[in-house]
């Protein structure tokens, strides 16, 4: 008879679940300097959040001190196209693969959940927390330390199996379980995460300065962004896959499973100058259900207006022209910044 824990990763891949580990809530004792130092050098930018619930974040006992198991599970998301091809169009917007359609936090949630409550029918007095990238909880070294893959040199999670391209979810319970042998580093001498990003972002292996890297400036950052950086964000409008892109280890990955996660025809490559034109609604519209929506159409348009000044192409100046008079002031610098670049170049 298979035990609970096989019972339980058999469930999970049922559900939809490509990988599932398990590790202990003291896995990674290391945790707390590894983020109070990442923190002190202000490598998190804007993102106070990380540093106001640090006690919670570096320590999964802290968080829920009855949990005695985390769950670890990826969920592909592999896509089907180039997702560097864009970047050769620079009167497209590229949009990060993960953003291409459905928000992630809902489908995995809700597998997440499935999983949960068929390990509270086998044992009715477990309790369990569910957790999908908006807790403070750092999934990358649990997910290591639960045998699903290593925290590759541009610092994301990578597996021989998946290669970059899933996502993280977290089971929190209070059901013993036997624990997996944690993962380690194959990234070996390869570098090729490092020499691609277009904003030297890391500045060791393993080490990622957030005030650089595209993914930060174009979601988490508030305001203009640095004129030297914009310069470097390329078409890049939403998020940067180019750190994963490269990554050998992709050649086997698998394409994803869940229609809601595959990319949206009409987000692959999205012209600039349709983009520049949303209002509020029309964003809104555009990206019902996307994880997009989280960050606003000004903070959008913005990045938008950079790819356009980033274009070299002065038949967008039309369509950025309209939003020197935007009402947010960030926007207005962004396009009066692409105007005077376009004109100059």
């Amino acid at each position: 008879m298979r035990s609970l824990k096989e019972q339980l990763v058999a469930h999970a891949q049922e559900a939809g679940f490509a990988a599932v580990g398990v590790c202990r809530p003291d896995a990674v004792p290391e945790l707390p300097q590894r983020l109070q130092g990442f923190v002190d050098a202000g490598q998190h930018g804007q993102m106070g959040w990380m540093a106001e619930r640090m006690n919670w974040r570096s320590s999964p006992a802290a968080l829920w001190p009855d949990a005695r198991t985390i769950i670890m599970l990826a969920e592909r998301y592999t896509p089907e196209h180039d997702p560097m091809a864009v970047l050769a169009r620079p009167d497209r917007g590229a949009i990060s693969v993960y953003a291409q359609n459905r928000d992630y936090h809902d489908v995995v949630k809700k597998r997440l959940k499935r999983v949960g409550r068929w390990l509270i029918e086998q044992v009715p007095e477990a309790e369990i927390k569910v957790f999908v990238d908006t807790a403070p909880v750092m999934e990358k070294p649990l997910a290591q330390a639960a045998g699903l893959g290593w925290q590759g040199k541009h610092t994301n999670l990578l597996s021989r199996d998946l290669g970059n391209w899933f996502f993280l979810g977290a089971i929190f319970t209070t059901v013993e379980l036997e624990p997996d042998a944690a993962e380690v580093s194959h990234c070996g001498s390869c570098t090729a995460c490092l020499d691609i990003c277009p904003t030297a972002a890391f500045p060791a292996p393993y080490q990622l300065d957030a005030r650089r890297c595209i993914s930060y400036l174009t979601i988490e950052h508030k305001g203009p962004v640095d004129e030297e950086l914009r310069a470097l964000m390329g078409n890049r409008i939403y998020g940067c896959d180019d750190c994963l892109a490269v990554c050998p280890w992709n050649k086997f990955a698998r394409e994803g499973r869940d229609a809601r996660l595959a990319a949206r025809d009409d987000l692959i490559a999205p012209p600039l100058a349709e983009l520049a034109a949303l209002d509020d609604a029309g964003f809104r519209a555009l990206f019902s259900g996307s994880p997009i929506k989280r960050i606003g159409r000004d903070r959008f348009v913005r990045n938008v207006a950079y790819a356009i000044g980033n274009s070299g192409d002065a038949a967008l100046v039309p369509a950025i022209s309209p939003l020197v008079d935007d009402p947010d002031l960030a926007v207005a610098d962004a396009a009066r910044w692409a105007i005077l670049r376009l004109k100059e170049g």
